[in-house]
């Protein structure tokens, strides 16, 4: 079998008056990502993952930011769109594993609603997507609640 591995790595400011989406959920909170899609991290840390596995480029060549069309777009399009790429190449989504990288608010109990969303734009299983949560201890951008990152790998499979 022919395995790949891809790495992805997204971060957004936060700023007051925005909608916080992560992880394909609208998430409650006084501020949210500034961006020029939705701003959710974790889905851009995800197709960023699944384009490198399959040596695509990156979600930036794909879906640029200076094309109108994706103005304030719901990333898990990007994402349904990222994974007809990588099927299109022949393969599969074998897992996924992320970490968010956030102060506050705490998310850990929207984490199973997240995978649940993740799951099905993707078209795996839930136990195929892992998604930690983990916060800086307060130190540098994400400490201070001026920004979001996260990290995620993808293994994916030749069909």
């Amino acid at each position: 079998m022919n395995f790949r591995i891809g790495f992805g790595y997204d971060v957004h400011r936060l700023s007051y008056d925005e909608e916080f989406w992560l992880g394909g959920i609208k998430i409650e909170h006084a501020k949210g990502c500034t961006a020029h899609s939705d701003g959710d991290v974790l889905i851009h840390a995800i197709c960023d993952a699944l384009l490198g596995a399959a040596a695509l480029r990156d979600i930036g060549y794909h879906f640029p930011d200076n094309d109108a069309s994706y103005q304030s777009v719901d990333s898990k399009i990007l994402l349904k769109k990222t994974v007809g790429l990588i099927k299109n190449e022949g393969y599969i989504i074998g897992n996924i594993d992320c970490t968010i990288c956030l102060q506050s608010p705490k998310i850990n109990n929207l984490i199973p609603d997240m995978k649940k969303q993740l799951a099905r734009v993707c078209k795996v299983q839930e136990n195929q997507i892992s998604i930690k949560a983990t916060t800086t201890e307060k130190l540098g951008f994400v400490g201070s609640e001026e920004g979001i990152s996260s990290y995620a790998i993808a293994l994916i499979t030749k069909c």
